[in-house]
């Protein structure tokens, strides 16, 4: 939990002024770009976990910042420009350096399970196909409507799709191991062709070359 904030030259500040500046900062974002086998991507934490894993070709970090922006009402900074302090050192700084090595493991095979914490954000609605979605066991796949009725909401397959594509933690929150029926992949929202090298990955079967 970040420390109450200096007096500022003017004089000691308000205990409501306090609070309301400590608010202010639990709630910013600190993003990152890293490099990943399957492309560039954007890392981001709150001071609570880890609130994006995404592809940076997914809109762009402009587009990307607006979504978090709107989803958890708060500022958003990239990690060039967060200030040296305790609160960026030891909370989001600490969130995104997990992130980063424990996706890294992923991809490389040297991990199935992940051990972050999380700061989705959404709607209840979300979050419970959120939640769904990390019960679904590495190697394993489900069908949309499979995972609609598992949450009580039989028939309610594109309610399932509208939450997986609003899914910012990508990976970690495991949305491409949800396929359609037949067993075709229908979307994703980093492509096709990194939702069918996910699903390889965790088969053990020979990857497409990205």
């Amino acid at each position: 939990m970040p420390t109450s904030p200096e007096p500022s030259a003017r004089g000691a500040e308000s205990p409501e002024d306090a609070a309301s500046q400590e608010a202010s900062e639990y709630h910013e974002i600190l993003i990152q770009a890293f490099e990943s086998p399957l492309g560039p991507m954007f890392g981001g934490a709150t001071a609570r976990g880890v609130c994006l894993c995404e592809f940076s070709d997914r809109g762009g970090e402009e587009r990307i910042i607006a979504r978090l922006k709107k989803r958890h009402r708060c500022e958003v900074r990239a990690s060039g420009d967060w200030p040296a302090s305790p609160l960026g050192d030891s909370d989001h700084a600490d969130h995104l350096g997990r992130l980063e090595d424990q996706l890294t493991e992923y991809l490389t095979g040297g991990r199935r399970e992940f051990d972050l914490s999380l700061d989705l954000g959404g709607t209840p609605w979300q979050r419970r196909v959120w939640a769904g979605l990390m019960e679904i066991p590495y190697g394993v796949t489900s069908s949309y409507g499979e995972l609609a009725a598992r949450l009580g909401k039989p028939g309610g397959s594109r309610a399932v799709g509208r939450a997986n594509g609003e899914n910012y933690v990508s990976i970690v929150v495991p949305c491409h191991r949800v396929i359609q029926v037949d067993g075709g992949l229908r979307g994703y929202g980093g492509g096709l062709r990194r939702k069918r090298w996910l699903l390889d990955l965790e088969a053990g079967t020979e990857q497409l070359s990205f």
